[in-house]
């Protein structure tokens, strides 16, 4: 470790993972409401169950994220973080807030209170207080790094990573605007949501991405920076207008569908790009790095999120195929395939990468941390797999024979059974991970790539 503030990064792993743990056993939980409908009905309705199943998500990922750039940020600018006590500040306020809305959500304690209360919007059901803790909590992080950044060395890496969490947080202020008209409101709703996940999310992922390479390749930086370039140029150029195949069907004009159908056929290019240049820099590059469980989880980001969020998002983006598979299975299929993907295997590339060096220690538990990581990808397209053809059924029964919705569920009980397999698998994968990177090694990969048993 270069540099001692580096290690602040350790205590946004540690809350990032132990809320990604209790992300997948609240969506087995979830899983679990879907073969066994009445499970904890009265104490926790499906609704509270997926709500923290999917701001868990958000939460822990954003967590990841702020712990990747105080541990990449002091290498690339050649200095320490601005203020270690603010990044600490900044980590309780999440953690109050996070904590602050699960028991929100759980007990309703404050029900339709417009501060108090949680609100009716997918992923963005925070009660107002925790939204103003959110940003708060981002305009610190945004000053700490920037003032870091801007005190040292600027490269490539820090200034797309900079672009990319500037916007994140300000888009999230359109969070905060809930127009009583439903249209309207899916209109706005759509510029966090989409604009996150397939827009700005993307120029924090292809630079974090970009580090990893340059750390585990040894490829020349100009040469990934050239490509870092190239991957935000596409991911803004396809995601900014791509978010017109949300509003297919919420009254805009009719010309959204063929510019959301256009420009979505373009998301798959960013992507397609990222796993090409994962691929390359390995190919090229000159030195077997030691942490060889680090790189197989970068390349596997790239390659799920290719298919996640490319392939299966290409699948039924198009407005003639969305009218008839909007909302079905299918979307689930491409949801949980993407953010894993592109998102959740990026953030577990970047930990199982920095805990050695946080923990002055040789890269450890390999082995492991590689089978995790084929568990949980092979459950997670599994179910996917699963997902689609449920949808696909879904689609069939419901929107083209036109059966009544229950009926269809009924139907498609076999597929949730299976879908609930895979998400055991995921979590095996999830429990074999933590104790990958969080317990003492049970081998030592040496510099030359060789397996010594301790």
């Amino acid at each position: 470790m270069k540099y001692q503030t580096q290690k602040i990064a350790f205590s946004y792993f540690g809350v990032a993972l132990a809320l990604f743990a209790v992300q997948v056993l609240i969506g087995l939980l979830a899983g679990w409401v879907y073969v066994m409908p009445n499970t904890l009905s009265e104490l926790a309705p499906f609704n509270i169950i997926r709500m923290v199943h999917t701001n868990a998500l958000i939460i822990w990922l954003l967590l990841g994220f702020f712990g990747a750039a105080y541990f990449l940020i002091p290498e690339e600018a050649e200095r320490e973080i601005h203020s270690p006590m603010l990044a600490y500040l900044q980590l309780i306020i999440f953690v109050v807030g996070t904590l602050g809305a699960v028991v929100t959500y759980v007990f309703d304690l404050f029900h339709g209170h417009w501060l108090l209360g949680m609100q009716g919007r997918e992923f963005l059901e925070q009660p107002t207080w925790v939204k103003i803790g959110i940003v708060v909590g981002a305009l610190i992080f945004l000053y700490n790094i920037t003032m870091t950044v801007l005190q040292g060395r600027k490269t490539a890496i820090t200034n797309v990573l900079l672009i990319g969490l500037w916007a994140l947080a300000l888009l999230f202020l359109f969070a905060f605007y809930n127009p009583a008209n439903l249209s309207l409101d899916k209109l706005y709703w759509w510029y966090v949501v989409h604009l996150w996940v397939e827009g700005v999310w993307e120029l924090v992922m292809a630079s974090i991405l970009a580090f990893l390479m340059l750390k585990l390749t040894g490829v020349d930086r100009e040469i990934v920076e050239k490509w870092l370039y190239v991957i935000i140029a596409t991911a803004l150029f396809s995601g900014l207008l791509g978010t017109g195949h949300h509003y297919f069907w919420i009254g805009a004009p009719s010309y959204w569908k063929w510019v959301g159908s256009l420009f979505s056929v373009f998301e798959v290019v960013p992507f397609f790009a990222m796993m090409s240049f994962a691929f390359i820099m390995v190919w090229k590059g000159r030195r077997e790095h030691p942490n060889q469980a680090a790189l197989l989880w970068s390349l596997g980001c790239t390659v799920l999120a290719f298919f996640g969020a490319g392939v299966w998002g290409f699948m039924h983006t198009l407005h003639g195929v969305n009218y008839y598979t909007h909302g079905t299975q299918i979307t689930a299929a491409h949801g949980h395939l993407s953010f894993f993907g592109a998102y959740v295997c990026l953030n577990l590339a970047m930990i199982a990468y920095a805990m050695p060096i946080l923990r002055n220690r040789e890269p450890y538990n390999q082995v492991l941390s590689m089978a995790s990581f084929w568990l949980m990808a092979g459950g997670m397209a599994f179910m996917t797999f699963t997902l689609t053809f449920a949808g696909t059924v879904q689609t069939h029964m419901q929107r083209v024979i036109g059966d009544y919705y229950m009926d269809v569920q009924d139907a498609l009980g076999v597929f949730y059974w299976m879908r609930f397999g895979s998400g055991v698998a995921v979590l095996l994968g999830v429990l074999m991970y933590l104790y990958a990177v969080l317990l003492p090694r049970r081998e030592i990969i040496s510099h030359d790539a060789s397996v010594a048993a301790e």
